[in-house]
C-alpha cells in the first residue's frame, strides 16, 4: 500500500478480509485478530532557520565591555587597568581571529574567550621565538633582501594626512572579513569610525551575523560547542 505509515497496510487489509466472505463461492471467513500498528519513530527536532544573535552582542567581554562596544567602532581597545591580551590590546602572540569569533559565536556562559583557540588543528604559538626587545618580532625566515647603507639614506614620503586614502580597514580583526559582506566592503573601507559608532554599520554586522550563525549552527552543536544566538 503505498503512501500509508509503518503498520497501516496490514490494519487496512484486516479489514477488507471480511468483504472477500462476500463473493460467490459461499464461503466464510473468520478475520483474525487486528494487529497493533508499529509505533514510527519520532521526528528529529528541526534545525532552526533564523536566530537572534542579540545575545551574542550583549556577552560582556572583557570588564564593562560587551561585544558590541568592542568591535562598533571598529577599534582596537586598550584599558591601562586591565592585563594586557586581546581583546584588551594586542599581543603578538594573540590567536586573535580565533578569540574574535570565540565571542561572536560562543556562550561565554559556557566557553572562554579561547575555547576555538585551543583547538588541536591550530598551531600552538609562533614558528619562531619573539624578541624580548623592540622589534620584538622574530628574524625572517629565509634570506630575504637586505637594504645597505643608512636609514637615513631613505626618502620617506612627508605627504600630509589627507594624501592618504583607506584601502582597507583592520582595526578590531575579522570585523571587516567576516561581518560586512561582499557587497558593503568597499563602502565599510571607505568609512570610518565615528559613522561606526553612529550605527551606520550595526544593521549589517547583524545581518551577516545572522546567516554565519544559521549555517554553523547545527555544526557548531555537533561539535558539543554552545551557540551565544537563540532561534529566533
Amino acid at each position: 500500500m503505498r503512501g500509508l505509515r509503518p503498520g497501516a497496510s496490514a490494519l487496512v487489509i484486516a479489514m477488507l478480509l471480511p468483504l472477500a466472505g462476500c463473493g460467490g463461492d459461499g464461503g466464510t471467513l473468520t478475520p483474525g485478530p487486528t494487529p497493533t500498528p508499529t509505533p514510527t519513530s519520532p521526528a528529529p527536532t528541526p534545525t532552526p532557520t533564523s536566530f537572534n544573535v542579540q545575545p551574542c552582542l550583549d556577552q560582556i567581554v572583557t570588564p564593562g565591555n560587551s561585544v558590541t562596544a568592542l568591535i562598533i567602532p571598529d577599534t582596537v581597545k586598550l584599558d591601562l587597568n586591565l592585563p594586557p591580551s586581546f581583546p584588551n590590546g594586542r599581543r603578538l602572540q594573540d590567536q586573535v581571529v580565533d578569540i574574535t569569533l570565540s565571542y561572536l559565536l560562543l556562550d561565554m556562559r559556557r566557553h572562554n574567550l579561547r575555547t576555538l583557540a585551543d583547538l588541536p588543528l591550530n598551531p600552538g604559538r609562533n614558528d619562531a621565538t619573539f624578541l624580548p626587545d623592540f622589534p620584538y618580532l622574530a628574524p625572517p625566515l629565509g634570506k630575504p633582501p637586505v637594504a645597505s647603507g643608512s636609514a637615513s639614506s631613505y626618502d620617506f614620503r612627508k605627504d600630509p594626512d589627507t594624501a592618504f586614502i583607506s584601502v582597507d580597514r583592520m582595526g578590531m580583526p575579522a570585523i571587516a572579513t567576516a561581518l560586512i559582506g561582499t557587497s558593503a566592503k568597499i563602502p565599510y573601507n571607505d568609512s570610518n569610525t565615528g559613522e561606526d559608532a553612529a550605527g551606520r554599520w550595526t544593521s549589517e554586522i547583524k545581518a551577516t551575523l545572522t546567516g554565519l550563525h544559521t549555517i554553523l549552527g547545527d555544526d557548531l552543536a555537533r561539535l558539543s560547542l554552545v551557540s551565544c544566538a537563540t532561534p529566533a
